[in-house]
């Protein structure tokens, strides 16, 4: 069984404590995949946290992996170290230019989604007015699903989502994002996204952020009824886990240099009137308890390991070729 948390965040720095990391395989994970960058970043800082992390993997092979296939996850969790995967959240970075997907992919970028809560130039963000897939980010998909790249719609708006899972060849993933009918916010998604991404084959990975799931100290269980909410819907072929959890370092300061407005991106009429500073998650030890909270909301053991890690296994076996 492998165990496939689908989003977490270290601070972006290119000397990140990978502690954390280490607290989740702890806690049973075996692969991860891990935020390198946002719509609000630079390139260089993207490239100067792609290039730290890269060399923290390497000086200790020992306990961790940097995955090009599942066979890499699969060997990992033999050997007892962690796999470990990049995801990039948001177009900006790519520089409007498609190529650039390919060049991330070379560097460890598994999976990424075209826009991170606000419009740009590719794709439409779930905070900001409603915009489509531009023509530019139909060239981004394809350039996504010809690259192998696991592509995500966490962060993306209603109308453009639904864009680009009727433009992509390859599965496609929500890899933090709960379900609206259950909570009402920006960042969850309708019955009808969750319904196109498990036509396309794809999975649902459900987020543990507080405010995603209505409760100020979220547990496994409150993650098990948003992924039970899933697999009633669409079928548990189609649920994951990705709990998005932030570990914040005080001693480093990962902020976008320059003129950075956090009200911006996390705007208090989309429901952050706390800051999103003041987040809170499921403790990582959730991880040892979720197999039996899912089993809690009438799940068998087996449907569970498949929430827990196979069916983004099995998605990205075939997107990663």
């Amino acid at each position: 069984m492998i165990n496939w948390e689908a989003h977490a965040c270290l601070p972006l720095h290119p000397e990140a404590d990978f502690g954390p990391l280490d607290r989740l395989h702890a806690a049973g994970v075996n692969y991860v995949s891990v935020n390198i960058g946002m719509d609000m970043n630079p390139l260089s800082q993207v490239m100067s946290v792609i290039a730290g992390f890269r060399a923290s993997i390497a000086a200790q092979p020992q306990r961790y992996v940097l995955v090009d296939s599942v066979q890499d996850i699969e060997r990992a969790a033999a050997d007892g170290k962690l796999a470990i995967g990049f995801d990039l959240e948001g177009a900006m970075p790519l520089l409007e230019q498609p190529q650039m997907v390919a060049l991330y992919r070379q560097l460890g970028v598994r999976q990424m989604h075209l826009a991170y809560n606000r419009n740009n130039s590719v794709a439409g963000g779930c905070h900001d007015v409603e915009q489509g897939l531009t023509p530019l980010g139909h060239q981004v998909v394809a350039a996504i699903n010809a690259a192998g790249v696991l592509m995500d719609c966490s962060h993306t708006g209603r109308r453009c989502s639904l864009d680009i899972m009727a433009a992509s060849t390859q599965p496609v993933i929500f890899s933090h994002s709960n379900p609206l009918a259950l909570v009402e916010h920006g960042r969850n998604v309708t019955d009808e996204q969750i319904r196109a991404c498990a036509a396309t084959g794809g999975v649902v990975c459900v987020s543990g952020v507080s405010m995603f799931l209505n409760s100020n100290a979220p547990t496994a269980d409150d993650v098990a009824r948003h992924a039970a909410y899933v697999a009633d819907l669409v079928g548990v072929a189609h649920v994951g886990i990705g709990l998005d959890i932030s570990f914040h370092q005080s001693e480093l300061d990962d902020n976008p240099p320059g003129d950075f407005d956090p009200a911006y991106w996390w705007p208090k009429s989309a429901g952050y009137n706390r800051g999103i500073a003041r987040t809170a998650y499921p403790p990582v030890e959730s991880w040892k308890v979720l197999g039996a909270a899912l089993q809690g909301v009438g799940m068998t053991a087996g449907e569970a390991a498949q929430v827990m890690g196979g069916n983004m296994l099995r998605v990205a076996g075939q997107v990663w070729q």
